[in-house]
């Protein structure tokens, strides 16, 4: 009797079995969250999602009439740097995503043979310079890609623009063309800061202004966006396909700006802004403003961040910008009764 029960209580089990495996797929079972499973890759410079890879830098005019600039939405890292005349041009570091066309292109100045050092032996592309200048950057730790260098199907010319704004990159065609010719570019890599939460110093603030003789940059606190809006002398820093530019770190680096022993075809003074050493600023982020100093005490070395308290700074993930400038930016605060200050 006994043994007749126990075979029903099998057979019941087994129809059960089969019943199940009927309605819920094999596959299904066993997906189950592994906790050693793989977060997507980061781009060490920035954090955003994407694999490290070989850096391409490309300079960017930033007058009105190169606005709206090209793939700048795409880059990791962008630099602002004073020019002649106190206007201001871009140095737009690409790692984890290089897009098809970046523009308008315009020509290298002294203060980037020095900035981009840190990164290793880049690609970089920019439209020309001054006579002088060009066996300096030859000689530099960079893969001269400058357009007087290759054919204008690589740097091409916008008809729906006008010189000198016109010039815009096919990068596609211009990293075919460096690996045809074995060029090796460097890899992002760490520069020096990390991602992290936020630091328990600094200010809420709302809006910044950073300004260079000729030109300035307001950033304003998105907390729908969770990023610093851009807008370029009062106007909204908007691309070509639409995307309004925004940090999710915005860096405010003090910096000495000297004259070079160089000059446009104009006869202007090209200024030099030098990173190489230590000096002061601010780290914008999640809608705080951090009182910091940075150093770097070589050429080939990464740019540190650390509080007045002596403490590492970490950035958010995403893309970064870095204002070069030497003059103290104006803020205002998040209070209701807080006037734009300028912190001392």
């Amino acid at each position: 009797m006994f043994f007749k029960r126990l075979v029903a209580v099998i057979f019941v089990i087994a129809s059960c079995a089969v019943v199940l495996t009927s309605v819920i797929s094999p596959d299904s079972l066993f997906k189950v969250k592994s906790p050693f499973s793989k977060a997507p890759a980061e781009n060490s410079i920035s954090g955003r999602v994407g694999a490290d890879g070989p850096v391409l830098v490309v300079k960017i005019d930033d007058t009105s009439m190169a606005h709206p600039q090209i793939g700048l939405e795409d880059a990791d890292l962008v630099y602002i740097e004073q020019v002649e005349g106190g206007s201001t041009r871009l140095a737009a570091v690409f790692s984890s995503k290089i897009p098809t066309r970046i523009g308008p292109v315009r020509s290298a100045r002294i203060s980037d043979v020095e900035l981009l050092a840190q990164y290793g032996r880049v690609g970089f592309a920019y439209s020309g310079a001054q006579s002088k200048m060009l066996p300096i950057i030859a000689a530099a730790n960079l893969h001269d890609l400058g357009a007087q260098r290759n054919s204008p199907t690589i740097f091409t010319t916008d008809p729906n623009r006008t010189q000198p704004y016109a010039m815009v990159l096919r990068a596609d065609l211009l990293l075919e063309l460096a690996k045809s010719r074995g060029l090796d570019f460097a890899q992002s890599k760490n520069m020096g800061w990390n991602f992290g939460k936020v630091s328990d110093e600094g200010v809420a603030i709302t809006t910044a202004q950073i300004s260079w003789p000729a030109s300035s940059y307001d950033v304003q606190w998105s907390k729908k966006e969770n990023r610093w809006l851009l807008d370029f002398r009062k106007e909204p820093n908007i691309t070509e396909d639409g995307t309004r530019l925004g940090a999710s770190t915005f860096v405010i680096q003090l910096v000495s700006i000297t004259d070079s022993i160089y000059k446009d075809k104009n006869g202007e003074v090209t200024p030099l802004s030098t990173t190489v050493g230590s000096g002061s600023g601010y780290i914008l982020r999640n809608g705080k403003s951090i009182k910091a100093t940075w150093s770097r005490p070589t050429a080939e070395e990464g740019t540190r961040w650390l509080s007045m308290s002596g403490e590492e700074i970490t950035f958010e993930k995403g893309q970064i910008w870095v204002a070069l400038t030497d003059r103290e930016p104006v803020f205002t605060l998040t209070n209701a009764d807080a006037a734009s200050v300028t912190p001392k």
